[in-house]
């Protein structure tokens, strides 16, 4: 991938991302082509290939770029939180605003599992390994239960992304206050009476 050096090449470059999320949401990424990607953004396929190898290189970028854009919006969400019940509230209620805002992250993060499993793995590996090391130092506070913090990173990972999933893109509830209440109730007091 190359770093553009004008703003000119900036927007361009930016142009050819927003169009290929927006293919690869609408077309998938074996339906999606560099031309529709190129028409999309409004360039020369030629251009497309000044700024990135191979459609899997742009994919790639895409895919990474959500997973910085989901850490970021949650570590800024949560910074201020007094103990992690509330940093994972909050957390929860940063990614169901984010999904809320971009409901094509599920098909661009997914469809990772069919193109390369190594980078759908790679990707919620790096989420996993940082929720982990939060959870340890919850633990040390006595502010999370004794249990194994990696497990427990994917139980909270994949709570998250389902309720979203089912919630917000398919069902289409605009509501995240009632949903996050819901997810957290289930955190707090468990299921098992």
């Amino acid at each position: 991938m190359v770093r553009p050096k004008t703003q000119r090449g900036i927007d361009t470059k930016e142009r050819i991302i927003r169009a290929a999320a927006n293919v690869f949401y609408q077309k998938g990424y074996y339906g999606g082509s560099i031309s529709d990607i190129a028409n999309e953004a409004g360039v020369a396929n030629g251009t497309f290939y000044i700024y990135f190898d191979s459609k899997l290189d742009l994919y790639k970028y895409l895919l990474s770029e959500y997973g910085k854009r989901i850490r970021a919006n949650s570590s800024i969400a949560i910074q201020n939180a007094a103990n992690r019940k509330e940093a994972e509230r909050l957390g929860i209620k940063s990614f169901f605003e984010y999904v809320l805002k971009d409901q094509s992250i599920f098909n661009i993060i997914w469809e990772s599992l069919y193109i390369d499993k190594n980078l759908f793995d790679e990707f919620y590996s790096t989420f996993a390994e940082s929720y982990a090391q939060q959870l340890k130092k919850a633990q040390k506070k006595g502010e999370v239960s004794n249990i194994d913090p990696k497990v427990l990173s994917y139980v909270l990972i994949g709570i998250t992304n389902f309720v979203a999933l089912n919630s917000i893109v398919l069902k289409q509830e605009k509501n995240t206050t009632h949903i996050v209440n819901e997810v957290m109730k289930v955190l707090e007091n468990g299921m098992f009476e």
